[in-house]
């Protein structure tokens, strides 16, 4: 009897140092597939919907995501959507079901093991697909869900992202097997704790689907005058009632979503050098400047002027991130 018990548990071990190693090898493949195709600094879309990322120093990244699975393959990174830090490494996945505005910053980086990281964005027909075909939409719960979440990778998972982006190196197959490969990782997805999340991103009514078209509305008139009321009322809510959702789905009210909206859209224009400040300003919704310079500082931690310079600066030593217009992985 003892003899077995001592069986089985040397039989676990073995089970689990072998799961721990196809983990391991299974990093050092993605890492050395991201190092690859991404040899300096900076964010390459490798296919449609398809990011790699590379970053040698820590670095603080301003994006406006949409829903995306991102994976670390190499060092660290921390995300804080309101006040709320999120920190993932190379054991853990995020997962975004909503298009959020995004403060992101490398933590582990270095030119000898650089941050390195993959983006897979998130077709909401898919996502939905997937549901229907392993019958787990209708399981869905109707309640409002942080649209941003860290969870263990498990080996499973990691291995399906492995297979995508080696067909990076398959042209020929990525077009057919690739659309494969991004199913499976949405039905591992499906199983495990994000779940609910996901169900989040399909098109399925609900406070969950309102709360993802108001992002949208925002998102497609981030200038404009933000009417909550009007804005509840379009959506068949209660002026609360949206209020609270919004904030539980994206951790930020409705003005202060479309406040980060605005701000990332004057950087962007101010990078893409055609205007100054002030204008940049105007153009996302402010009609004080120097109201403007406050919020951006705010933000971004200088005032318009300076923080161009200083990226700038950045990209002309490097490949700066932000500068060149990458994307949040």
């Amino acid at each position: 009897m003892q003899s077995n018990v001592q069986a089985n548990v040397q039989s676990e071990r073995g089970a689990q140092a072998r799961k721990l190693e196809r983990a391991r090898a299974s990093r050092d493949e993605l890492a050395e597939r991201i190092a690859r195709h991404v040899s300096e600094d900076g964010s390459l879309e490798a296919a449609p919907g398809l990011f790699l990322s590379r970053s040698s120093l820590p670095t603080p990244v301003y994006r406006v995501t949409e829903p995306s699975f991102c994976v670390i393959a190499q060092g660290s990174k921390e995300v804080l959507l309101g006040k709320k830090r999120y920190r993932y490494d190379a054991s853990h996945y995020l997962l975004v079901s909503a298009g959020l505005p995004l403060v992101g910053h490398t933590i582990a980086a270095s030119k000898e093991r650089p941050y390195l990281g993959v983006r897979l964005v998130l077709d909401p027909a898919v996502v939905t697909a997937v549901l229907i075909e392993a019958g787990l939409l209708a399981s869905r719960t109707d309640g409002a869900v942080r649209a941003l979440a860290v969870s263990r990778l498990d080996a499973s998972l990691l291995d399906a992202v492995v297979r995508l982006v080696r067909l990076l190196d398959a042209p020929n197959d990525y077009g057919v097997l690739a659309p494969l490969a991004a199913r499976e990782i949405v039905y591992r997805l499906s199983l495990g704790e994000q779940g609910g999340r996901l169900r989040q991103i399909a098109v399925i009514g609900g406070r969950a689907h309102r709360i993802a078209k108001a992002i949208e509305i925002l998102r497609r008139n981030s200038d404009k005058p933000l009417r909550i009321a009007v804005l509840a009322s379009q959506l068949g809510m209660s002026t609360s009632g949206f209020h609270h959702h919004f904030k539980a789905v994206t951790a930020m009210s409705p003005l202060q979503f479309q406040k980060e909206l605005r701000l990332q859209e004057a950087r962007r224009l101010l990078l893409a050098g055609d205007v100054d400040a002030a204008t940049a300003g105007h153009q996302v919704g402010y009609d004080d400047p120097s109201h403007f310079s406050r919020e951006y500082k705010r933000l971004f931690g200088e005032p318009p002027r300076r923080d161009v310079e200083r990226l700038r600066g950045a990209a002309a030593s490097r490949l700066d991130p932000l500068a060149s217009g990458s994307h949040f992985s």
